[in-house]
């Protein structure tokens, strides 16, 4: 088929790769011209493992392009995905859904013969509806460019596999358009083997997804609550979540209790899903989603005290050194970092931030340049009075806490991530602390 994916940030340079590897010729359109040389010069704008590699692969077979011309895709493609970004708004904890109206309102004018378009991003229930009805009224085809929603559920780091080997297909079609499913399982026909699918309704297909990432918050923040509780009386968390994990009930994934979640989704889709509960006179229903939301963000805080604690009482003078930017591991995002949030925090009380991220650096010095960066995680500890590890990468849980002893001003450890192995650093002589453990 030949497919265009509208939108090549994070999701739409993924979905475009992935659909060129299954076989579709593919046309990723994008307003941004530097954006548009560097994919089709097999170059990515971020971190993500595997795809650049499969971008340069299908860049180079000719069945990957890109273009900057709404016209052009048009005339090339049956099947249009838009996978823009809805980010937070400025101004309220709603979605802003301002580039995918654009998008809509870009391509619409230039569809002159029946094709499909399909939202794959996150929106408040009931964008699709609206789009639907603006993009018939636009495309000089009329009710003959239908719409479908087909929302992504890409894990950072693990995006190439969660697209060519979903765990579900979520097909939103409307009624008036039976056609639409029939396209879209063509478009996945490919796919080896094939995911369940799941057709449905357009306002169910867009609560899918914020539903699952207001249950995966919820979850996190509960066990986070839970170190809240263990804190207070001398348990252990991750003993906790442990027992609790073999309860068939609950399972154990995303029961690691730590400094909370971040990146550009679960954060700002939770805060949209209230603000769209009110817009609807529902807003009683996600209530929970106000402490989920401040569970996360107390975390952080703890995180500061520990530390402060730890030194002393104070910050001024001290040297931390902070492992870890980006909101998780195989990830180079420091949208809503935990991570980051607490190094510019320790910062502010006075602290010598020394911070060191494998992957996520630039975008780290960026976001806060007032911050120091070392070139690895020993450089980042050299003369330290403690170490913050807040992003789990393999690495630091790897370094041998003898050879960090030797470098630090003060063995002295707090794991933001419940992630080093603690008795291994006790052994070596450190200090170590952790959230919700005595």
């Amino acid at each position: 088929m030949r497919i265009t994916v509208i939108g090549t940030g994070y999701l739409g340079a993924t979905h475009a790769a992935c659909m060129a590897a299954i076989g579709h010729d593919v046309l990723g359109v994008d307003i941004d011209p530097d954006r548009i040389t560097a994919l089709t010069a097999g170059q990515l704008p971020f971190y993500e493992p595997g795809l650049g590699d499969l971008l340069t692969e299908q860049t180079q077979t000719g069945r990957l392009r890109f273009t900057d011309s709404y016209e052009e895709a048009a005339a090339f493609g049956e099947v249009h995905f838009v996978c823009v970004g809805t980010p937070q708004r400025g101004d309220s904890g709603a979605a802003d859904v301002s580039h995918l109206d654009a998008a809509i309102d870009s391509l619409a004018p230039h569809l002159h013969r029946p094709c499909l378009v399909v939202g794959k991003s996150t929106v408040p229930v009931g964008t699709a509806a609206r789009l639907a009805e603006r993009l018939a009224t636009a495309a000089p085809v009329g009710a003959g460019a239908t719409l479908a929603w087909n929302p992504e559920f890409l894990r950072e780091g693990f995006a190439v596999a969660d697209t060519l080997h979903p765990d579900r297909l979520v097909l939103g079609v409307s009624a008036q358009a039976p056609q639409a499913e029939a396209a879209l399982r063509e478009v996945y026909a490919p796919l080896d083997p094939q995911p369940p699918f799941v057709v449905t309704d357009l306002a169910t297909a867009e609560l899918v997804k914020v539903s699952a990432n207001a249950f995966l918050a919820t979850k996190i923040s509960f066990i986070n609550a839970m170190a809240e509780v263990c804190e207070a009386t001398g348990a252990d968390v991750v003993q906790l979540g442990r027992a609790l994990s073999y309860d068939t009930r609950i399972g154990g994934r995303f029961l690691g209790p730590g400094v909370g979640f971040g990146g550009g989704c679960l954060p700002k889709d939770i805060r949209a899903f209230q603000a769209r509960a009110e817009e609807l006179g529902v807003g009683h229903a996600l209530r929970f989603l106000h402490e989920v939301d401040a569970i996360n963000l107390r975390r952080r805080e703890r995180v500061v005290e520990l530390t402060t604690e730890l030194c002393g009482g104070g910050l001024a003078g001290r040297r931390i050194a902070v492992w870890g930017a980006a909101f998780k591991p195989d990830s180079d995002d420091v949208r809503d970092a935990p991570a980051l949030t607490v190094a510019a925090r320790l910062h502010a009380l006075g602290a010598e931030v020394s911070l060191y991220d494998p992957k996520a650096m630039d975008n780290a010095r960026k976001l806060q340049p007032q911050l120091g960066y070392a070139t690895d995680a020993l450089a980042a500890a050299d003369g330290a009075h403690a170490v913050v590890l807040l992003t789990e990468w393999p690495e630091f849980r790897d370094l041998d806490p003898a050879a960090v002893a030797a470098v630090v001003a003060r063995p002295v450890v707090v794991d933001g991530r419940n992630a080093l192995d603690r008795e291994r650093w006790e052994r070596g002589g450190w200090t170590y602390r952790a959230l919700g453990r005595p």
